[in-house]
């Protein structure tokens, strides 16, 4: 079954929306998260109904199928294999290379994703820190906590992050909060969320509520 470019982007939407399928996804929820009208989302969903990737019934929102699940990881794989591509082969920045891997995504040809892989040798998480599907869609997920949410001197490591936005990633360069990044926390301010990190055993940050909440950690 061939699928357009925006097919597969609605598709992958509506999976990251859906939380991987666990929860029905509403017509405005897809729309502000395509930026786009909600009539022109449902023209989408009643295609993609019809390709059986979502089950859709105007006012009772969208769920995704098993076979909508498949081909949205499958997306989401090359996605993530070819960030990795282009942070370690051709030295992009972690913040250079989302568009890109939104134009190289759509590529149909499961060979050169394959051989990609194997390239890369096997990756198993993207720039970001985010898990890369395997052939068969399976994903390794990693116990995180979002780092706002630690308390005084727990431990961990910086592993992803939940923004993924070129400003955010630029700011967390500036900072030297990297992924792999071991980190303690210091101290916690009671009155606004905002917490002071020590970084590598040598650096301290102050850091927001609102970035902290978009770094996630495994504890140590």
């Amino acid at each position: 079954m061939n699928m357009t470019t925006a097919e597969e982007n609605y598709l992958k939407a509506i999976y990251h929306l859906s939380e991987g399928g666990t929860k029905s996804v509403s017509t405005n929820d897809v729309a502000a998260e395509m930026k786009t009208k909600p009539a022109s989302v449902s023209d989408m969903l009643r295609k993609l109904g019809d390709k059986e990737v979502i089950e859709y019934r105007k006012y009772y929102g969208v769920n995704i199928t098993e076979e909508g699940k498949k081909r949205a990881l499958q997306t989401i794989r090359k996605h993530r294999l070819w960030e990795v591509f282009l942070v370690d082969k051709l030295q992009f920045a972690w913040d250079e290379v989302h568009e890109v891997a939104e134009e190289l995504e759509h590529i149909q040809s499961p060979l050169l994703i394959q051989r990609l892989d194997a390239y890369l040798n096997y990756p198993k998480f993207d720039p970001h820190g985010d898990p890369i599907p395997d052939e068969f869609g399976d994903v390794r997920a990693r116990p995180r906590v979002a780092l706002n949410e630690m308390e005084i001197d727990q431990t961990g490591q910086i592993v992803a992050v939940k923004d993924s936005s070129a400003a955010f990633l630029r700011y967390l360069d500036k900072v030297g909060a990297y992924i792999g990044a071991r980190i303690k926390v210091l101290d916690k301010v009671e009155f606004d969320g905002s917490l002071e990190i020590l970084v590598d055993q040598k650096k301290t940050l102050f850091m927001s509520k609102d970035v902290a909440a978009n770094i996630l950690v495994i504890q140590s």
